[in-house]
């Protein structure tokens, strides 16, 4: 054997060594086993899978901060154990091989194959659960891309062709919106693709949960601005635009092309006298004669118009059509009313230290009131849409708006609502608008695993989707409810991605993990978006790489997702900051995007990005791909 092995001081140190490894070994089989022994009733005649013995093997290693043995195995030239999670005992008993080979010239091992030994099965299990749930992967690329769909794809069947064709192997329906009609023209138009392209695409069906938003706001009145651009003298250099759309407008046929410009209806008989240049004068609301000019034809039942004046044209306004710019003696084409349209809702603006008073959905959502001399007498006020949970605020209890925009602190409880201060905003303010989340990360809102609508929607789930999304689980006993309710639907076999979205579900993981592999496929979703509300921005950075090591270690399936290439997505622009998010997305078994005008560039951008980065990384282990300078 090498003199440099033989020589004392080192053969000490690997003796140590072995000795502080071996021990290490001893512990982690006993609290492993400590902690399965109550899942046992949870897995069939009491056998532990492979997976779920690593899992329990990794909790044990991670509850002793192995930081200085690391240091010096790296030292001694040999494995920190950095790389175990897949494999934990597989990994220390290489480990312990090698110390003994080293140690001790008499030693003799045993029958069991070195090549065994590493965290190979644990990689090739994690592999094969994958594909498992998310079917092959493909052509030449090992990326799974999750794409929410938007309602267009309930009739646009190229998008969705063109979807597949470019990489997406999982398509998310979010079952908070849409309904199960246009779900169900969604999923046809996948099972067309797929037959027509070849590929393969699952469907993940996502139950809406609890989710808690705020309700409506105050309408102003109901006229619509239409503004023209100026240039330094006031002179007009550009038209104001909207769109004129018959009132037998069907969603399917209506143009995109123009789908930001405000749009009003006219009668159908009305629609159909049209052509360009005719003109459309009406009263504004301010008492002013103005007139719009027909452009152009967008569609069999659009028409771009164009306004040279800026005007406030109200509601259900006189019309009258004219072939040209109408004088005294000339008689209409047509008279009639344009359309009835809603008033924008009103404005709420909250700033740091403002009061905002929660209440109950019922009541519109307003902004402060002030008296004459400009003092507040009311404070803004916003619904909630369970506002039955609010009698369990407690003064001091965090509250976070919009994904985090308004943070505020439950300063009082009124027979009104909760009075929240706001903590945290923009130097300009934050406009808050309805159907935006709320988080309570301090607060137990008792509420049941699954609302009503997610029951119904279960139903239709059971029968379309391949894998069901289960929102704001937060404990093993809301997956004991939801393998119920399938079991209910003789749905045992579809799998469940557990979205891990709040502070609870992340400290009850290893339990939900351990609770449900003996009896359910499980994958696991990151929803970094709530969590960043409920943890801090900083918080996170570090929980999601510890949740992608746990469930390495269950071998478990990790959906990453929430803003991942957004920028693309939603303007087609690309963020240097968001390439290298993506470039991390990598560790995970999934990448999940979101909806957007852009998506099919957001789509390649991602899967160049993970087939590049999968030459260099798996997991977190560093793979050295020869490099060409």
């Amino acid at each position: 054997m090498n003199s440099l092995i033989n020589s004392d001081p080192y053969n000490d140190i690997l003796k140590q060594l072995l000795k502080e490894v071996s021990e290490l070994r001893r512990k982690v089989e006993t609290h492993a086993n400590s902690r399965l022994h109550q899942y046992r009733d949870k897995y069939r005649d009491g056998v532990f899978t492979r997976s779920a013995c690593n899992l329990a093997h990794y909790l044990a290693l991670r509850q002793n901060d192995l930081r200085n043995l690391q240091d010096r195995l790296a030292q001694a030239g040999l494995s920190s154990l950095g790389r175990a999670e897949a494999s934990v005992i597989s990994t220390l008993d290489a480990l312990i091989d090698i110390l003994k080979r080293a140690t001790d010239e008499a030693f003799l091992p045993g029958d069991k194959n070195p090549s065994e030994f590493g965290f190979t099965r644990g990689h090739q299990l994690l592999e094969q659960h994958a594909i498992e749930l998310f079917g092959p992967f493909h052509e030449q690329s090992k990326a799974h891309v999750m794409v929410t769909l938007s309602t267009d794809a309930a009739w646009d069947y190229e998008l969705v062709h063109a979807l597949l064709e470019k990489g997406m192997t999982c398509a998310r329906i979010n079952c908070a919106h849409d309904d199960p009609v246009l779900w169900q023209a969604m999923i046809r138009n996948i099972r067309r693709a797929e037959t027509e392209s070849g590929k393969s695409c699952r469907v993940l069906m996502d139950l809406a949960g609890h989710k808690i938003r705020t309700g409506s706001i105050e309408q102003g009145p109901a006229v619509h601005h239409i503004k023209i651009k100026r240039d330094a003298s006031g002179q007009c250099i550009s038209p104001g635009y909207l769109v004129l759309a018959s009132d037998e407008t069907c969603p399917f046929t209506a143009s995109e092309a123009h789908q930001t410009l405000f749009k009003i209806t006219v009668p159908q008989t009305v629609f159909e006298k049209f052509s360009p240049g005719f003109i459309l004068t009406f009263t504004d609301a301010r008492g002013k004669e103005r007139h719009l000019l027909l452009e152009k034809s967008l569609s069999e039942a659009e028409w771009l118009a164009s306004c040279p004046q800026s005007s406030y044209l109200a509601s259900g306004c006189e019309s009258a059509l004219y072939e040209s710019a109408p004088v005294a003696e000339k008689t209409p084409i047509v008279q009639f009313n344009l359309g009835e349209f809603s008033g924008a809702s009103q404005i709420i603006r909250l700033f740091k230290n403002d009061l905002l008073l929660l209440t109950d959905n019922i009541v519109p959502g307003g902004p402060a009131r002030y008296d004459e001399n400009g003092i507040e007498i009311a404070p803004a006020h916003i619904g909630c849409t369970l506002s039955s949970f609010i009698d369990r605020l407690k003064v001091g209890q965090p509250v976070w708006i919009d994904d985090g925009k308004i943070g505020a602190m439950v300063e009082g409880l009124t027979e009104q609502g909760a009075l929240l201060r706001v903590t945290q905003a923009r130097s300009d303010g934050v406009r808050i608008q309805s159907d935006k989340g709320i988080n309570f990360p301090m607060t137990d809102l008792g509420l049941p695993p699954l609302s009503d609508k997610d029951l119904s929607d279960l139903d239709f789930a059971c029968a379309h989707a391949d894998l069901i999304g289960f929102s704001f689980v937060e404990k093993l006993a809301d997956m004991d409810y939801l393998i119920d309710e399938l079991a209910k639907r003789s749905a045992t076999d579809l799998p469940i991605i557990a979205k891990i979205e709040t502070n609870r579900a992340v400290k009850n993981l290893p339990d939900i993990i351990l609770g449900t592999l003996g009896r359910h496929s499980l994958g696991i979703m990151i929803a970094r978006g709530d969590l960043a509300v409920e943890l801090g921005s900083a918080r996170l950075a570090e929980i999601q790489e510890e949740l992608l090591w746990l469930c390495e270690a269950a071998h478990v399936p990790v959906i990453w997702a929430t803003q991942v290439l957004e920028s693309i997505a939603k303007k087609g622009v690309r963020s240097r900051p968001e390439f290298t998010d993506a470039a991390m997305a990598v560790r995970a078994e999934c990448v999940m995007l979101n909806k957007g005008p852009y998506i099919l560039d957001a789509i390649e951008a991602l899967i160049n990005v993970m087939d590049r980065m999968q030459a260099h990384q798996r997991k977190k282990f560093s793979r050295l791909r020869a490099l060409h300078w």
